[in-house]
C-alpha cells in the first residue's frame, strides 16, 4: 500500500500571510511615522548632529539655519576644516619625524634635572617640559638660538635665567603653574615675545620695567599671584590684545589704562576691586571685560550702555571655607590646583562667548531646551 498523500491549496495560506505581513508592515510604517513628527525624536537628531560637528571642530553657524539646529545637513565632510584633517592624516611618515626631531618632549615626575644629552640639540625649536620636578632651567639655553616656544608648565621652576634673554627669536613661553617669585629683567630681549604665560605661580608681586621693550606681545596671562597694581610695563604693551591678571590682590586699575588701545579682552575676578575707571569706555576694541567680588561698589554706567559692542560680565565669588594645616607647602599646592581648576572653567566658558557671537543670539534658548 502506497504512501498517502494530503493536497491542501497553498494560494489559501500564501492569502493569510500576506496580509498579516502587510499589516505588519503599516503598523511598523506608522510607528516610525509617529517617532519621526515626535519632539523626542527631533532632539535626538539634533543632539547627534551637534555631537558629530564638534567632534569635527565645527562652529555652530555651519549648522544652524535660521537659529535652529539644521538636522537636514547630509554631507558634514564639505566643511573647509575637514580636507584640512584629511590633509594631516595623509602626510607621509618622513614629514610627521622630519618635524618632531625639531621637537624636545618631557614629562614625569622621575626628572629632577634635565638630559644631559640636551645640549647637543641645539637645533631645537620647541621645548616641552610639564608635570616633572625640575627646579632650574639651565644657562646653557642661550644655545638655542632656533627656539620658538618655550612651554615649562607645571613643574617645580623657581627661577628663570638671565640667559633667557638670549632667546632673540622665542616667540611663546608658558611659565605657569611654577613657583616662581620674580622675572628676570633680561626677558625684555626677547622682541619677537608674543604671548607671556606666568599664571598660578602664586607668589610674583611685579614684573621688570624692561619688560616695556616687548612691543609683539599679544597675550600675557599674570592671574593667580600676588600683584596689587597693573605693571607699569604691561601698560606699555602697544600690541596687546588679552590680558588676564584674575586673582591678584588689585585694589583699583591705573586711570590711564585706556592707553592700551589693541586690548581686546581683560579678565580682573577675583580681586579686591571698589569701582571701574571710566576710562574703560575709551578702549575701542574691548569686547569682554570679566569682574567680580562684594567689594565692588561702582560700575560707570557708561559701561553697562556702551555701544561698543563691550560685554561686560559680572561673576559672583564663592565662599571658600579655609582649612588650618600646618603644611603651608600642602596650602600652596592646593591653591594651586583649584586655580588650575577654575582658569580651565573660564577658559571654556570664554570659548563659549566667543563661539555664540557667530550665531544669532535667538539661538540660545534652542541650545538651552536641548540640554533640558
Amino acid at each position: 500500500m502506497g504512501h498517502q498523500v494530503v493536497i491542501f491549496d497553498f494560494s489559501v495560506i500564501r492569502g493569510l500571510w500576506e496580509t498579516r505581513v502587510k499589516k505588519n508592515k503599516e503598523r511598523q510604517r506608522k510607528e516610525k511615522e509617529r517617532l519621526e513628527q515626535s519632539a523626542l525624536e527631533k532632539i535626538k537628531q539634533e543632539w547627534n548632529l551637534i555631537l558629530e560637528c564638534r567632534k569635527k571642530g565645527i562652529p555652530q553657524s555651519k549648522y544652524l539655519k535660521n537659529g535652529f539646529v539644521d538636522i537636514n545637513v547630509k554631507n558634514l565632510d564639505t566643511h573647509e576644516k575637514t580636507p584640512q584633517l584629511k590633509k594631516s592624516r595623509a602626510l607621509p611618515d618622513g614629514v610627521n619625524k622630519e618635524k618632531n626631531k625639531f621637537i624636545f618632549q618631557l614629562s614625569g615626575e622621575q626628572w629632577m634635572e634635565l638630559p644631559e644629552s640636551l645640549k647637543e640639540q641645539l637645533y631645537l625649536k620647541e621645548w616641552h617640559v610639564s608635570n616633572t620636578l625640575i627646579q632650574t632651567i639651565p644657562a646653557y639655553i642661550a644655545l638655542f638660538q632656533d627656539l620658538r616656544v618655550l612651554e615649562l608648565s607645571k613643574n617645580q621652576i623657581n627661577h628663570l635665567p638671565a640667559e633667557i634673554g638670549c632667546l632673540k627669536n622665542l616667540k611663546v613661553l608658558n611659565v605657569s603653574f611654577n613657583n616662581l617669585k620674580s622675572v628676570p629683567p633680561e626677558l625684555g630681549d626677547c622682541e619677537n615675545l608674543e604671548k607671556l604665560d606666568l599664571s598660578g605661580n602664586m607668589e610674583i608681586t611685579e614684573l621688570p620695567f624692561e619688560l616695556s621693550n616687548l612691543k609683539q606681545l599679544t597675550f600675557v596671562d599674570v592671574s593667580a599671584n600676588k600683584f596689587h597694581s597693573i605693571p607699569i610695563c604691561v601698560l606699555r604693551m602697544s600690541n596687546l590684545q588679552w590680558l588676564d591678571i584674575s586673582s591678584n590682590s588689585l585694589k583699583d586699575l591705573p586711570e590711564d589704562i585706556d592707553r592700551l588701545d589693541e586690548l581686546q579682552t581683560l579678565l580682573l575676578q577675583k580681586n579686591k576691586l571698589t569701582y571701574l575707571p571710566r576710562a574703560l569706555v575709551n578702549m575701542p576694541k574691548l569686547n569682554l571685560l570679566v569682574v567680580s567680588g562684594d567689594d565692588l561698589v561702582e560700575i560707570p554706567t557708561a559701561i553697562c550702555e556702551s555701544t561698543t559692542g563691550l560685554k561686560f560680565v559680572s561673576l559672583k565669588d564663592s565662599q571658600v571655607e579655609t582649612i588650618v594645616c600646618e603644611d603651608t607647602e600642602e596650602i600652596v599646592e592646593n591653591e594651586r590646583e583649584r586655580e588650575q581648576v577654575e582658569k580651565e572653567f573660564m577658559k571654556a566658558y570664554l570659548e563659549d562667548l566667543r563661539e555664540r557671537e557667530s550665531t544669532p543670539s535667538y539661538t540660545t534658548k534652542v541650545m538651552l531646551s536641548l540640554q533640558l
